[in-house]
């Protein structure tokens, strides 16, 4: 099955933290750059792509979208409403690529939201619903596929090592 809509949140591999109690591994397994930009998503001739990225992965996340032949077209932000850990800044958000293939066209001036979602963050890496929510509202007959997903959601097709899915479809 090929898919409309696609919302992928991939386990990005950090390789600057100096403690391992700091270490992405800890909560789940990563994968390398080369084996994300690898993965043969069944999107449509004509999708869209959400795909999250934090701050220090945006150049790569670009990449990613490439590799999956989506072109970019604008980004949201998640304010988390708590300051997080971080390098250079303590992150308070995270953003949300939105990408392209074919023809897809935006949702209509009725379900147009603001760039910004505003909800307290939970668990590690866990997101809001608010972004699938408002896909839900705004493309109500798109087929719909979350990659590394975490849970199910009714009307979805999910993808990744915390739900029961056939992941080998991907590689």
């Amino acid at each position: 099955m090929k898919y409309q809509v696609i919302v992928a949140d991939p386990p990005w591999r950090y390789g600057f933290s100096k403690s391992k109690n700091r270490k992405v591994e800890n909560h789940y397994p990563t994968m390398s750059q080369r084996d994300i930009e690898a993965l043969a998503v069944p999107a449509a001739d004509d999708s869209v792509l959400f795909l999250w990225a934090t701050a220090p992965k945006l150049i790569e996340a670009l990449s990613v979208m490439r590799a999956w032949d989506f072109e970019y077209k604008t980004n949201g932000v998640w304010d988390k409403e708590k300051i997080g850990m971080g390098y250079w800044l303590r992150g308070q958000h995270e953003l949300f690529l939105i990408g392209t293939r074919g023809k897809f066209s935006p949702p209509e001036p009725t379900h147009r939201r603001s760039s910004i979602i505003r909800s307290p963050r939970s668990r590690h890496s866990e997101k809001p619903n608010a972004l699938q929510d408002w896909i839900d509202a705004a493309f109500p007959a798109a087929t719909k596929l979350e990659l590394f997903a975490r849970t199910t959601r009714p009307g979805w097709s999910s993808w990744g090592d915390e739900v029961d899915s056939d992941q080998s479809a991907l590689i």
